[in-house]
């Protein structure tokens, strides 16, 4: 199994367990865990050039960093 396809699994459980810390145990982590599965999933869907599925995971990048910065 190449490197950039177990990214994509690990990326894949951390995505799930993301939704379920955000609606139930703390935004932040959540986000973080998000943020941290998503770009770990990117690589995979370069390498099969699954173009939508990269642009989607940027787009969803952008809106979870900006859930990370602080608030004024």
């Amino acid at each position: 199994m190449k490197i950039d396809t177990t990214g994509r699994v690990i990326g894949s459980f951390l995505v799930v367990a993301a939704y379920f810390i955000i609606l139930h145990v703390n935004i932040t982590l959540g986000v973080m865990m998000q943020f941290i599965g998503d770009a770990i999933s990117v690589p995979f869907f370069i390498r099969t050039k699954s173009w939508d599925v990269v642009i989607m995971l940027a787009f969803l990048l952008i809106i979870s960093s900006t859930k990370l910065l602080p608030t004024p």
